[in-house]
């Protein structure tokens, strides 16, 4: 009998991980070193709670992102 396999963890992860050491986040997900370390072991709920608040930190983090993303 076979064992039934978990669901992969949900996870941000762009595969751009560069540890900002100004904002101590990753530029390309948002999360923090610890966060990053921990993730495997966090609930689902507590992942989903912190990918809730990826987008505000990375647009307060880097202001101007978007704006040169979306200039030609």
């Amino acid at each position: 009998m076979t064992q039934p396999v978990a669901p992969r963890a949900s996870s941000p992860c762009t595969k751009l991980c560069i540890l900002d050491a100004m904002t101590g986040l990753c530029e390309g997900c948002g999360r923090t070193r610890e966060e990053i370390g921990l993730w495997g072991s966090l609930s689902e709920a507590k992942r989903e709670a912190i990918m809730a608040t990826l987008g505000h930190r990375l647009r307060a983090a880097y202001p101007l992102r978007d704006k040169a993303l979306a200039e030609p």
